[in-house]
């Protein structure tokens, strides 16, 4: 990967020589938790790279999680086949972008004694972990080898999923996940892949993806969990066996405020860092903490005694479900359906009011599912202060549909290429059920109101698949709005029989 070069030579004369960083990593069984890996890398310094010399643009896609969702679901629905396959060291199977140099590391000599490390630096033939665009450098290279040489097409949708006959592939950096009803179509286009000078592993039927531990049961279900992750919270907030578990994640009756006149938190555990578990908990099977983990993530800048607190009961809340998580159990006979709730104004808080605006905001939130499935997610303070709860309801509904629009396409491109999915010629239709009669009125009926003629415009922009009739907006009791424990701390009675509905348990 490197050539030894003399620093004056006519090559890396006024260039920028990068320092060499030493990665150390332990790689762990996601069920076990037992070592069964140890790694070490040379990386470059990427904190030392410059814009414009050593490379201009970073971004590189990922799969979305609601991608990965609805693969698996239809794996579940269908009796798939799934493989998960891995890139070894998939950045350095790139050639560099650019002409790249870094300093010989420590631990390395020359082979001529006659010659100093301090007049030689290496110069780089392959995308080394490190740099600011490795990312985009391999995503760009596997996607080009993928479609030309492995005979795959790329989704218009997501960048990220691919098909290839009866087979669905869904990339995430290096990780990825093959799914198809024929076994041994699936074994030759990891042939394929492998000829196309690919270094890759086959680690079998999908165990673990992105830390998330999925288990394929007998009776067809999918069962998603990170148990793991929720040790290293408890761990990381020093919990131990102190104080009995929670029936619920966050104390019923009660919205976290800025609490500026309390004492600081005491910093008895890293709060950023426990929030930044927290969420990728959340996002990635227990959308029960959603509300709960948002509501203190957003004090992460300067905590308060009531935040870490809060954190605490979370944390017991976790430890009496760690082995819980979500569970699909498709039914090919449900559609698309969307789950829309808000609370109007549930942060107001008349002596804060003056000096944050914050308690004026709504919060709402959303549950997108598939089959049965749920595949998104969202509690979410809004960012319009609204007026009226039809307008929070409304907002609500309009960043629901947001996300929900790209799914539809999604699921009418997979059906495109796999027939036996459904009918392409059947238009994907998606019910919305809201629980607010004035926010159902305007979105079914577009004429213009005097008390929201002031709404702007970005919030109408499902209203043309309405007319068509691709989205259907439909009443729903409240006690049957599934997506109401993402808006508000709710009891464990109500949370309960929610939870069973969603999550399955």
């Amino acid at each position: 990967n490197f050539t030894v070069t003399e620093y004056l030579g006519s090559d890396p004369k006024d260039k920028t020589i990068l320092p060499t960083v030493w990665q150390m990593k332990r790689k762990r069984d996601i069920k076990t938790r037992k070592i069964k890996k140890w790694k070490a890398r040379l990386n470059v310094d990427g904190s030392r790279m410059k814009y414009g010399l050593h490379y201009d643009m970073t971004y590189s896609p990922v799969a979305a999680w609601s991608s990965v969702r609805l693969l698996l679901a239809q794996a579940a629905a269908y009796n798939w086949h799934t493989v998960q396959i891995d890139y070894v060291l998939a950045y350095p199977q790139v050639p560099v972008e650019r002409e790249i140099y870094m300093e010989i590391p420590k631990g390395f000599e020359l082979a001529d004694e006659s010659k100093s490390k301090k007049d030689h630096c290496l110069k780089l033939h392959r995308n080394v972990y490190g740099q600011k665009q490795a990312g985009r450098v391999w995503n760009k290279y596997l996607t080009k080898r993928l479609v030309e040489e492995v005979g795959f097409t790329q989704s218009k949708v997501d960048e990220c999923v691919f098909y290839r006959g009866n087979i669905v592939y869904v990339l995430y950096t290096d990780d990825s996940i093959l799914a198809g009803p024929d076994r041994a179509e699936i074994d030759k286009a990891i042939e394929d892949i492998k000829a196309a000078k690919l270094d890759i592993t086959v680690e079998g039927d999908i165990e673990d993806f992105l830390g998330v531990n999925i288990d394929r049961r007998e009776d067809g279900s999918i069962k998603f969990s990170q148990p793991h992750l929720i040790d290293k919270v408890l761990k990381a907030v020093r919990l131990g066996d102190k104080g009995r578990n929670r029936d619920t994640p966050a104390k019923v009756g009660v919205a976290l405020k800025r609490h500026s006149n309390s004492p600081d938190f005491d910093k008895h555990f890293d709060y950023r860092s426990v929030i930044g578990m927290l969420n990728y908990l959340d996002a990635g099977s227990r959308s029960d903490i959603s509300y709960a983990t948002h509501q203190c993530a957003r004090f992460v800048t300067a905590p308060k005694k009531e935040h870490g607190e809060a954190i605490h009961w979370l944390a017991r809340y976790l430890r009496g479900t760690r082995d819980e998580g979500l569970i699909f159990t498709p039914n090919p006979e449900l559609g698309l359906e969307v789950y829309v709730d808000a609370d109007f104004a549930g942060n107001w808080d008349k002596d804060e009011a003056a000096t944050d605006r914050d308690t004026a905001r709504s919060r709402h939130g959303y549950i997108i599912r598939y089959m049965g499935c749920p595949l998104v997610w969202k509690s979410q303070l809004q960012t319009e202060i609204a007026l009226s709860s039809t307008e929070s309801e409304y907002t609500g509904l309009s960043y629901a549909t947001r996300e929900a629009i790209p799914l539809m396409n999604l699921i009418e491109e997979m059906q495109t290429y796999h027939s036996h999915l459904q009918s392409p010629s059947t238009k994907v239709h998606c019910k919305v059920f809201e629980d607010n009669s004035g926010a159902v009125e305007m979105a079914r009926v577009h004429k213009f109101r005097p008390r929201t003629k002031h709404i702007n415009v970005k919030l109408h922009h499902f209203r043309s698949y309405v007319e068509s009739g691709q989205i259907s907006i439909h009443p729903i009791p409240s006690g049957e709005q599934l997506s109401d424990y993402l808006t508000k701390p709710l009891s464990y009675s109500m949370l309960q029989p929610l939870r069973k509905k969603v999550m399955g348990w």
